[in-house]
């Protein structure tokens, strides 16, 4: 009651009351997610209100055995958290985990929603770039889960669903890809895959060609600068990095009519007068600005940062031991993708990879029709 909801008590209860949620918040309108958006498709998107969220997937899912158990966590923020799963088709081990876990950890707040309940959840190796949840602000991927046997956990205050478990394949599907037929959906699917893998070893690999050039065949000799610029390569690429990431901060803070002239002034900074003092070469410029587009092919910012630290690590060690520092570089990366833990640690990081599971692999790689999953 000290949280404002209403308890009901009448004399035939003996001695129980029933607690009735009737509280309201000031809160915006359900909208679509600005970085979650679909060609075509619904329009709406989790909020920062609990009780909104969880009416969103019951609108998707009229079924009896949809299951919401609430936690109440936090020493000062005393903050709502719901666990969705469908009851029967989840699997109750995992349940009981997730719920065992909330019950455990003792948080002093969760002003930060989803993430501060995460990093409760998670004793997380600082070393380890890859994201630990899933999270999704659409109530339709959220429901979709939610029928194929995933869990879902709600904070009050977060306009998001943490899906559980979670692999790194996860990340490769994208909602578009069920709002068009199979095939189209394995095409966007098959090209996310491969320009995500792209831009893990473009620079390492043009690098790796830049120091091996007198063995390169005369087909691939477009690879070598005419006029490589003032500074090494290596440092032109950890440059055009740091130059990028600076941009991107820059975007997040500038107000929205000053963000055309932001754009123009980056590009002239990274264009012409950059190649004008001999800072950067073309030929750089050219697969920064591939890595920098490549990275908005998944819609997770942080396995795009998993990324863009896995491929420098790679850079560097390619500069170092050459060809079997990009091997090694290659390894590290793999090792550090099934080292990683996640909420619950029900499953490894590249399932159905490791350990195999030849369906669940077709299906995360292959759009199939809405029947397959049915029989």
């Amino acid at each position: 009651m000290l949280s404002g909801q209403t308890l009901l008590l009448a004399s035939t209860f003996a001695g129980e009351g029933i607690l009735i949620d009737l509280r309201t918040y000031p809160s915006r309108g359900v909208t679509e997610p600005e970085g979650d958006k679909v060609m075509q498709g619904a329009r709406d998107g989790f909020v920062e209100t609990l009780i909104v969220n969880t009416a969103l997937i019951r609108r998707r899912i009229r079924d009896p055995r949809l299951t919401m158990s609430h936690f109440n966590l936090g020493g000062a923020s005393k903050t709502d958290i719901v666990v969705c799963y469908l009851a029967g088709v989840a699997d109750e081990k995992k349940v009981m985990a997730i719920e065992g876990k909330l019950r455990a950890i003792r948080p002093k707040s969760l002003t930060l929603g989803t993430q501060s309940l995460a990093e409760s959840l998670i004793r997380t190796r600082w070393y380890n770039p890859f994201p630990k949840i899933r999270t999704t602000e659409r109530p339709d991927t959220a429901a979709a889960q939610v029928v194929e046997g995933s869990i879902l956990i709600f904070c009050d205050t977060s306009p998001q669903a943490m899906i559980l478990p979670t692999s790194i394949f996860d990340y490769l599907q994208q909602t578009d890809d069920y709002y068009f037929p199979p095939l189209t959906g394995t095409y966007l699917r098959v090209v996310r895959t491969f320009i995500l893998l792209l831009s893990l070893v473009a620079t390492p690999l043009w690098y790796l060609a830049l120091e091996y050039q007198t063995v390169l065949p005369e087909a691939l000799r477009f690879l070598i600068p005419d006029e490589p610029g003032a500074l090494p390569i290596l440092l032109q690429l950890y440059l055009a990095e740091i130059a990028i990431d600076g941009l991107k901060i820059a975007s997040m803070n500038t107000p929205d009519m000053l963000s055309n002239s932001l754009s123009i002034v980056g590009a002239l900074i990274l264009g012409d007068f950059a190649v004008g003092v001999g800072w950067l070469s073309e030929d750089v410029i050219l697969y920064m600005a591939f890595v920098a587009i490549a990275n908005f092919a998944q819609q997770n910012n942080e396995l795009g940062y998993a990324i863009k630290f896995m491929r420098v690590m790679i850079l560097t060690l390619t500069a170092l031991l050459g060809v079997w520092g990009f091997a090694l570089g290659l390894v590290l990366t793999c090792v550090f993708a099934a080292c990683n833990r996640t909420v619950g640690d029900m499953h490894s990081y590249l399932y159905p990879l490791i350990p195999w599971n030849g369906k669940a692999m077709r299906r995360l790689l292959f759009r199939t029709r809405k029947r397959d999953f049915d029989d």
